[in-house]
Order: structure tokens, then C-alpha cells, then sequence
């Protein structure tokens, strides 16, 4: 099979998990759904939106693997709504009404850091019944960051916006409750710390949904409506006119439309193409499309990851081409030195970007020291980076130790954890170890993070893991003077090298929500054209100092 046949079969999978998130409770709780006069998730979000424009959906896997509805019962994503890039949170009604499940925590929590960084305002869409009860011990304590997260974005003047739907019930009721600005539909939101079968265990009093929390009531009696929307279509509106009024304007570069090829939505749901280049009404930088075409990048990417591959043939493939403007798509720094790793300065869309991206997998000290040097660099120039990852990790080997590995390789992490310019990761191929740190990996907090269908992480390789784990065994037993049986060992190397293997895979870590979602490699221009258009909204500064730099 080729390298191009492999990741289509690939891409077709990944449409199929992405059709599961889509699909939310599927076709019997939608319908549902429709019959009460109710507006899917995913349809309140696109009547929110500026017509055309973009969304970028953000871990739409979460939750993948688990015994929960893939998606989470949630939708997150960045989208504009009246010139203004937001964040948009989405209860999903037809998944359990809406409850909360600990993998719906962990996704809104990832969405309010995004928001908190790049100093986005914040959209709830609520319609929820609370906590999944049966899981309560891993939402209650840590879920109360949620209304932490919302009421520092208000005092960090991020605006926070709740329209609600539906039911938002005992601590759900805090998210309207602790937003700036809140938008109540009539005859459907239903707001209160205790719906009525509570109140009467707890205090035996009789009442009804509407006395106790209905939409008129806080209009008109709690004063936590700031707004009373006769229906959903009216509450987007009000939705709408609140962003326009939120004074908060810039003059971004372009992005282009966009081709819609992440979700098998009929409305190419997941990222719509925007209708005029610039929807903000601004005048479009000039910038060249790329050298080369990103129909190819399906066939870089090697089916067996031990291959390598040129990343400078992705590089010319997403960053904008050479031009008067531009000259050179990609001007590379040290290209002779430290040859596995390729470092340069590009622009995507207008937007300067310095990328490191591996060539061949294994970093060496050279490598470690290229990649410290570029970014300092990029720091002093306030540029933004953009990580490329196919590494195996940093090299071993008692010469490499001599060498100075260790104290190379934590120069690079040193210098990647400190750097405070904004770092973009795209995981295409392995991402295994140490590498997978120095490569700015989720532990060290990118602004955002996708991966490619062909994309493996994980402490190491599962053949290595396995292997290591027997030459462990095999000395644990010489050790006692014992005779290793390695027949014996063979079944428990297999599961432990399936396990690995399974675990590394792109969909098991999105759904861990260790990436902001899996995309078709052709997509990733785009994708990262609106996310260096997003960080455009906090200021961008270098670093001034780093840690201790070990000699």
C-alpha cells in the first residue's frame, strides 16, 4: 500500500469518529430534540457565528475510548461572531440531557485555558441537567475550577456570556450565574441551585419550575436575566448584540476559506469556509499561496514511522510561498548543522512563524543546541513557533552520554518551557520520550496542539518498551539464579507491546485530551492560519530570561 493510500484509509477512519461526535446522542434523541421546538448544540452555534465564517472545533474525540458518548456532551470550538473571535461552549442536550461527565470537565477546562491565553470572550450555550450523577466523585471537587475559570476571565476583562436554553441546575446554575452577561429563553430556561423535588426533601416546599427558576422570574423578580428572549432564534440574536457591543476590535490578517474536510457534517460543520477573505471588513494582506501543493502531504508521511521523511517537503506545503512580499517561502537557519533537526522563519497567511521540525527522529546534541539558539531567537523577535514533531527522542549511547546528552537536551527543554512567545505543536508522525518534551508536547502548555491520523506517542516505541521490559525480566531472574524462561515472557512481551501500541495511537490521545483534535494533514494550513490569527488577541512578547543554561 502506498504512502498515500495508507493515509486516506486513514482519513475515511478518522470522518467515521468524527461522524460519532456529530451524530451527539443520535438520530432518536435529536429528533427528540427538534419535537420540544429545540435547536441542536451544534445548530445554536452555527446561527451564532458570522455568516461563512470559520469554526474551529477543539476536541471533538474527548472522551474516545471511554465508556462515554464520544464528544463529551459537549461542543467547544473558536468561531466569529460579530468581527469578534470567541470561545464557544455548547451543552449537548441529546447526550443525557446534557450532564456533565468527567471527560466534559476536562474539555471545558482545556477550552477556558485557550480562552484565558489568547484572551478570547467566552459564549456558554447552556442547556444542562447537572453533574452524571454515578460519576460525581470525579466531577464535583475539581469541576468547581469551572466557575474559577469564569470569574477570573471577567476580572481579566475577558467577557463572559451565557445564553441558556434549558435546565441549568444546582452548580450549573453558577455558570449563568457568575457570567457578565446572561440571556434567558422564555418558557425554556429553567435556572435554580434546587429544582422542585429537591426543595421539597430539603424543605418541604411546594413549587414549580417556573416560581422557583422559569426565565421571567429572573427577569423580573432575581435579576439574574439580564435579558428575556422570546425564543432560541432570539436569544442568539441578543447573543450577537452583546459581542458587538463589547468595544473589542482589531485589524486581523486574512485566512481564506476554508474546504471543510474534518467533519462529515452537511454543513461541513466543523470549520465553515468564510465568504470574503477578510469578514472582519479589512483589507487582506498580501501573501502567496504555498510553493507547493497540500494535496502531496498525503503522500510524506511513511506507513512504517522508523522511515524518515523530508519535513521541509511539509514546511513548503503550508507556509505561505515565495513571493515579492515574502520573498522565500522558507528561509532555513544552520541548515549544516545539526542536520535532524531543520529550523526557519516562514509566514502562514501573512503571519510570521519560526518552525523546528525533525528530519530524521533521533536529536542529538547539536540538535538540542540549534533549537535552543532558534529560540532565543524567536523570542527576541517576538515571533510566534511552530513545532513539527517526528522524533524518537534523544539519542542514548555511553559516546552520547559522554557527550553531553543529558545536559543538551535540558538546555532545549529549558529554553522551550521558558520561551513565552506562543508555541503551536503539530504532531505528524512519533512524537516518543524526552523528544516529545523538547518538541513542546501538552506538558509543556502549546497554545495549541493537533495531531495527523498517522501520528504515535508515547515513552517509546511498543517494540522497544516491550523489549526493554524483557531484558529487565531476563536480568531480574539471573539476579535470583534463576533460569529466564522466555517462551513464558512471549505472551506477556505481546500484551504489554499491543497495550503500547493501542495507547500511542492518535485517537486514544485525543480522547485523553492530550491534543486539541485530530485533522486530514491537508487541513493544517488552515488550522493554523486561524490559530496565529487567534493569538493575535493577547500581546506577544519574547522572553527576557531563561533558566540556568548547564555548561
Amino acid at each position: 500500500m502506498s504512502n498515500r493510500e495508507a493515509m486516506l484509509e486513514k482519513i475515511a477512519d478518522l470522518d467515521a469518529q468524527h461522524a460519532v461526535a456529530v451524530a451527539g446522542g443520535g438520530e432518536k434523541y435529536v429528533a427528540r430534540h427538534h419535537a420540544r421546538g429545540k435547536l441542536t448544540a451544534r445548530e445554536r452555534i452555527e446561527l451564532l457565528l458570522d455568516p461563512g465564517s470559520a469554526f474551529l472545533e477543539l476536541s471533538p474525540l474527548a472522551g474516545w475510548g471511554s465508556d462515554f458518548t464520544v464528544g463529551a456532551s459537549v461542543v467547544t470550538g473558536i468561531g466569529v461572531v460579530e468581527g469578534v473571535e470567541c470561545m464557544i461552549s455548547a451543552n449537548d442536550p441529546t447526550v443525557k440531557g446534557g450532564a456533565s461527565n468527567p471527560w466534559t470537565v476536562k474539555k471545558i477546562f482545556r477550552a477556558s485555558q485557550i480562552a484565558g491565553e489568547n484572551n478570547l470572550p467566552t459564549i456558554s450555550l447552556v442547556e444542562s441537567g447537572g453533574a452524571d450523577l454515578p460519576t460525581q466523585k470525579e466531577i464535583f471537587i475539581p469541576g468547581g475550577k469551572l466557575f474559577r475559570d469564569l470569574t477570573r476571565a471577567s476580572a481579566r476583562r475577558q467577557p463572559t456570556i451565557a445564553l441558556v436554553f434549558g435546565n441549568s441546575t444546582a452548580g450549573g446554575a453558577y455558570v449563568p450565574g457568575m457570567s457578565d452577561y446572561t440571556v434567558f429563553v422564555r418558557g425554556g430556561a429553567k435556572v435554580f441551585l434546587g429544582g422542585p423535588p429537591l426543595v421539597k426533601m430539603a424543605t418541604g416546599e411546594e413549587s414549580d419550575d417556573e416560581s422557583l427558576g422559569g426565565a421571567e422570574m429572573h427577569a423580573r423578580v432575581s435579576g439574574l436575566a439580564d435579558y428575556l428572549a422570546e425564543d432560541e432564534h432570539d436569544a442568539i440574536r441578543i447573543g450577537r448584540r452583546i459581542v458587538a457591543r463589547l468595544n473589542r476590535r482589531r485589524p486581523p490578517v486574512a485566512i481564506p476559506g476554508y474546504p471543510g474536510k474534518l467533519e462529515p457534517h452537511p454543513r461541513n460543520f466543523a470549520l465553515e469556509p468564510r465568504v470574503s477573505p477578510d469578514i472582519r471588513g479589512n483589507q487582506p494582506s498580501t501573501f502567496a499561496e504555498p510553493d507547493a501543493d497540500p494535496e502531496g502531504l498525503l503522500d510524506l508521511i511513511p506507513t512504517d514511522l522508523k522511515e524518515p521523511f523530508d519535513p521541509r517537503e511539509v514546511i513548503v506545503r503550508i507556509v505561505d510561498g515565495t513571493s515579492e512580499h515574502n520573498g522565500r517561502a522558507f528561509d532555513e537557519f544552520k541548515p549544516l548543522y545539526g542536520t535532524s533537526l531543520v529550523t526557519g522563519w516562514a509566514e502562514i497567511h501573512g503571519r510570521p512563524v519560526g518552525i523546528l521540525a525533525n528530519a530524521q527522529g533521533v536529536l542529538f546534541s547539536e540538535e538540542a543546541q540549534k533549537a535552543t539558539q532558534f529560540i532565543q531567537l524567536a523570542n527576541s523577535s517576538h515571533t510566534p513557533l511552530l513545532f513539527l514533531h517526528n522524533t524518537t527522542g534523544y539519542m542514548v549511547g555511553k559516546d552520547y552520554e559522554q557527550g553531553g546528552i543529558i545536559k543538551h537536551g535540558a538546555m532545549m527543554i529549558n529554553a522551550v518551557s521558558n520561551s513565552t512567545v506562543p508555541h503551536l505543536s503539530v504532531i505528524m508522525g512519533a512524537s516518543y520520550g524526552a523528544g516529545n518534551y523538547g518538541m513542546n508536547g501538552r506538558a509543556f502548555d502549546p497554545r495549541f496542539l493537533f495531531t495527523w491520523p498517522s501520528a504515535k506517542s508515547a515513552v517509546m516505541g511498543p517494540a522497544q518498551l516491550a523489549g526493554v521490559l524483557e531484558i529487565v525480566a531476563q536480568q531480574s531472574a539471573e539476579s535470583k539464579g534463576e533460569t529466564f524462561d522466555a517462551e513464558g515472557f512471549k505472551g506477556v512481551k505481546d500484551y504489554v507491546e499491543a497495550s503500547v501500541e493501542e495507547q500511542s495511537l492518535p485517537y486514544f490521545l485525543s480522547g485523553m485530551l492530550y491534543d486539541d483534535g485530530v485533522i486530514d494533514p491537508r487541513d493544517t494550513r488552515t488550522v493554523l492560519g486561524i490559530c496565529l490569527s487567534v493569538i493575535e488577541n493577547a500581546p506577544i512578547r519574547g522572553a527576557e530570561g531563561f533558566g540556568v543554561f548547564r555548561p
